[in-house]
């Protein structure tokens, strides 16, 4: 079963749990050198346990925008799919689309779209609702 992001009125398909978990080790290991949630408190507290609130959805945005930034001086083969285990590779192992430069853009939906695009549409249709967002 994939994982959704959910808005008070909308469902986000996104890929696996695996695929949404690397994102995450991937923020951590490559950008907050392991120190989980301190640097990102809302993305790798609050997003990353479930729940994303209405009243942190700028908050959230914000770092996401410095997150995708900071990712993009990351080659592919940086990629994090197991923060436990280094050394593991995605199913795929490095056999990637020519598309993907960095680890900007690395995370591609199981519908083909970029996953930061994909949460950024996410955060302002809840902005819109009035409504925070859920990971299922």
């Amino acid at each position: 079963m994939g994982v959704h992001l959910r808005t008070s009125h909308f469902i986000y398909e996104i890929g696996t749990s695996d695929f949404l978990t690397s994102f995450f080790d991937t923020i951590e290991i490559r950008l907050t050198k392991g120190i989980f949630g301190k640097k990102y408190p809302i993305v790798l507290n609050e997003f990353y346990n479930g729940n994303l609130n209405y009243e942190n959805l700028d908050k959230a945005e914000k770092e996401l925008k410095d997150i995708r930034k900071r990712l993009s001086k990351f080659k592919p083969s940086k990629v994090v799919w197991d923060k436990y285990n280094l050394n593991k590779m995605p199913p795929w192992g490095d056999n990637i689309s020519s598309d993907i430069t960095d680890l900007s853009n690395y995370y591609v939906t199981s519908e083909g779209k970029d996953l930061f695009e994909v949460i950024f549409k996410v955060i302002e249709r809840a902005k819109s609702e009035k409504s925070g967002i859920t990971i299922e």
